[in-house]
């Protein structure tokens, strides 16, 4: 294998004879000229069509199908424009081009990224998940078509059965018995630089934990450190997943990656995972951080542009597309080859929503018409593409936007053909578990793709796709929700209905949805006083760093229009919040909010008006926000958290509902100075978080907070009626902290109330490329609904609307 430059992304490329040596100057490369010969080609056919009908006789010409050799899927969409196969039909220039390469061409056996194992669904006594692999090299015609096989791993002291339900899918049999499953891989996008193949899997959910173990025969690996056998763990029948959340999985521009020692706490999961595995892995958004294509990648002569009006006048064209196309890949490819992360995304299943750095800072709360601009359209969709290929494992749309083909975003006009020269596209398709919105976003053209699956047998996750659809003044569209919670209805019925009801709904947002206010910042930067300071900064530069890149905004203004909280979401949040609390309700089911973005620790709770005198037990108001962020990033200053902890006020979201933060850390990490002593709600240290049911089945002396009746008999003498959120609402708050049951791994999920203890895993020291952490721990209870009457209107003394 060529030796490689350490500085690069190990991607094809390295050995590719089309690439150039220049990063994003492709107009120099090779490739590139082969790229713009053919695509003057597909234009000159193009423009020779002037009506509908010759247009779509000239598509129906160059769709091929797929051969069965490669993809076991549907029909694909292809524009062959020139038989790579046969040299005589390509222009001699490409030819020429072409005898001049020296290097070995790919054989399509190399692995450049990956596996990457996905969870998507539990149903009818199986486990359902994919696997991805990236591979070098490919085209129209994939080079290799790889398989996988899997089957109980050798270890670990687990039982059960690998069957095969796909005709794909072939059992190898040794001295009578199976053994492995075969599972043949389906193209999902393959193009010169690389091929995306997808496995399909699914095995048995046994009486007992079983430990599975797949690899890819034949197969050759780009990076030494991948594991060529991997393994994950399913939950008994009876059993509820382990869950692991994390999010703002990456660096900003800027940041000085070595002295916050790189990802070190993917150590302490992978830790965690070998001692107790998780089950599932949770991604909130911001899986990667895309915001270097601004600083160091194809859009840095954009970004320099410093009038508003010409940056958004900037056309999107092809050139460009490609060349921002191309960051994205390889951003990719070289986080997702990033140790220990890298190992960890082969064997904890993940399930991922995404945020603003999964495109780029702020994509979506910037104003509209900025938004509309040509270069956030065509990063949108390009973002987009490679999204829901390595993250989800589907299929990308055939082409995305571009100034040169405007009608590339309206699907009854066709993809831009350009972007398919030897290029393959597996046919769209979509799976039982996606909430698919009914129409695209207003600035990605795409349908937002929202979540709803089974979490073992008493938890289910609702994730909700805040990106695809948000702007400046909504996050989803009112029907989107509809479509949610009319799934959610159908399914929490539908497990009532068979005799194992969800107890616990896990929603997943990008943003925390219980949090403080910060009103008075957003006034402060809206106000008529901030104009003079504006004409300031676009006649003279005063004040830059005021200012953001984009549209000449006040910089911060974006991270405050993403916040639920935020003024111009309050009767969304406020919407979103009571139709959590009747599902609730109707259902007898915990709701717990996952959150991420803020780039430090927290624990919000909602909870009924304590006028109201409602145990928490039986309170369906009461729902937790755990507030995880971020698991690489740095957080913000100590300052910030300090500031964000004194407005940590007893909020009214409605007459009947209140809100506030738990004074989760009663001490700082370690023997470490983070905070201010007045401040035990707002953490700014790396973090992620674990979720754990305490399983009915469990034979366990640990109950809600405590162990051996100590814990209990303490709570048990308190009465939490009539408390505000400033003390404990409780007794599975009481305690919080390191103390907690939920912050030990013996303890932790080891009760048998059917409750769930939630740990923070906090880092002690960035400096520490262990990534050893402090655990904070809180049990959130079952609910017991019980209908009571409550006064319609509100007391005197309270005011309807957020404080």
């Amino acid at each position: 294998m060529a030796t490689r430059d350490a500085e690069r992304p190990p991607t094809g490329d390295d050995q590719n004879p089309y690439v150039s040596a220049s990063r994003w100057r492709h107009q120099e490369s090779s490739a590139f000229a082969e790229h713009a010969a053919l695509q003057a080609i597909a234009r000159s056919q193009l423009e020779q069509s002037e009506n509908t009908a010759e247009l779509t006789e000239f598509l129906n010409k160059s769709r091929i199908d797929p051969s069965d050799e490669y993809n076991s899927t549907n029909a694909t969409l292809a524009a062959p424009l020139a038989n790579p196969q046969d040299p005589a039909s390509r222009p001699a220039s490409l030819r020429a081009v072409e005898s001049s390469r020296q290097v070995e061409a790919p054989d399509g056996k190399e692995i450049v990224c990956g596996p990457l194992l996905n969870y998507r669904r539990m149903d009818g006594g199986r486990w359902y998940g994919s696997v991805l692999v990236v591979v070098r090299g490919g085209g129209q015609t994939p080079l290799h078509r790889p398989y996988l096989t899997v089957g109980l791993a050798s270890h670990g002291g687990v039982h059960g059965t690998v069957e095969a339900n796909d005709e794909s899918n072939g059992t190898e049999v040794v001295n009578g018995a199976p053994e492995r499953t075969r599972v043949e891989a389906h193209c999902l996008y393959s193009e010169p630089r690389n091929t995306f193949w997808a496995f399909d899997i699914n095995v048995a959910i046994e009486a007992t934990e079983t430990n599975y173990m797949y690899e890819l025969p034949e197969m050759r690996y780009s990076t030494e450190h991948k594991p060529r056998i991997n393994t994950f763990f399913v939950p008994a029948a009876t059993e509820s997943m382990r869950i692991m959340f994390h999010s703002c999985n990456g660096f900003s521009v800027g940041t000085d990656e070595k002295a916050w020692s790189g990802p070190a706490l993917w150590n302490d999961v992978a830790r965690k995972h070998k001692e107790i595995p998780f089950h599932v892995m949770i991604g909130g958004g911001d899986q990667i951080y895309n915001d270097g294509i601004r600083v160091s990648g194809p859009l840095r002569p954009w970004t320099d542009i410093s009038n508003p009006k010409k940056r958004r006048a900037y056309p999107f064209p092809e050139k460009l597309r490609a060349e921002c196309d191309d960051y994205y890949l390889k951003n990719y490819i070289r986080w997702y080859n990033t140790e220990p992360f890298a190992t960890m995304n082969g064997q904890i299943p993940q399930v991922n929503i995404w945020d603003d750095h999964d495109i780029i800072d702020g994509f979506g709360s910037y104003t509209d018409h900025f938004m509309r601009c040509d270069v956030f359209r065509g990063i949108g969709g390009t973002a987009h593409k490679y999204y829901m290929l390595f993250q989800h494992h589907m299929p990308p749309p055939p082409s995305t936007y571009t100034s040169d083909h405007p009608d590339s975003d309206i699907p009854a006009l066709g993809p831009d053909l350009a972007q398919l020269i030897d290029t393959y596209v597996a046919a769209p398709k979509t799976e039982s578990q996606y909430i698919v919105g009914l129409k695209p976003g207003p600035y990605v053209a795409e349908h937002s793709h929202n979540i709803y699956c089974r979490l073992g047998a008493r938890i289910a996750m609702l994730g909700i796709d805040a990106r695809t659809e948000r702007t400046r003044h909504q996050v989803n569209y009112p029907e989107t929700y509809e479509l949610i919670f009319d799934r959610l209805r159908s399914e929490l019925r539908a497990a009532a209905e068979s005799g194992q009801p969800i107890r616990h709904l896990i929603l997943l947002l990008g943003i925390p949805i219980a949090y403080p206010r910060l009103t008075w910042l957003e006034n402060i930067f809206r106000s008529p006083l901030m104009g003079p300071v504006k004409l300031l900064n676009r006649r003279f530069g005063l004040g830059g760093g005021l200012f953001n890149q984009f549209d000449g905004s006040i910089d911060l203004l974006d991270d405050l229009d993403d916040h639920y909280t935020a003024r111009t979401h309050k009767k969304e949040r406020h919407d979103l919040i009571v139709s959590l609390q009747k599902v609730a309700a109707e259902f007898s089911v915990r709701v717990t909010i996952l959150g991420g973005d803020v780039h430090l620790a927290a624990l919000g709770r909602f909870y009924s008006n304590p006028e109201l005198k409602i145990p928490a037990e039986e309170d369906h108001r009461y729902m937790v926000n755990v507030i995880s962020s971020a698991i690489v990033n740095k957080p913000p200053p100590q300052a910030v958290a300090n500031l964000l902890a004194r407005r940590n006020k007893i909020h009214h979201l409605n007459p009947k509902t209140d809100e506030t933060l738990l004074n989760l850390f009663n001490k700082d990490p370690g023997n470490s100075t983070k905070t201010a002593g007045h401040n035990h709600c707002t953490m700014p240290s790396r973090n992620f978080a674990s979720i754990t049911e305490n399983s009915p089945n469990n034979a366990s002396v640990y109950t809600n907070g405590g162990a051996d009746g100590m814990a209990d008999d303490r709570s048990d003498a308190q009465s939490f009626l009539g408390k505000n959120g400033h003390s404990n609402l409780h007794k599975g708050e009481v305690g919080s902290g390191t103390e907690h049951k939920a912050a030990s791994r013996q303890s932790h999920g080891a009760g048998h109330d059917g409750t769930l203890d939630v740990c923070i895993n906090v880092e002690i020291d960035q400096h520490n490329p262990e990534g050893l952490t402090e655990m904070y721990g809180v049990t959130v209870p079952v609910l017991e609904y019980r209908k009571r009457e409550e006064p319609a209107t509100p007391p005197p003394e309270r005011s309807s609307s957020e404080q």
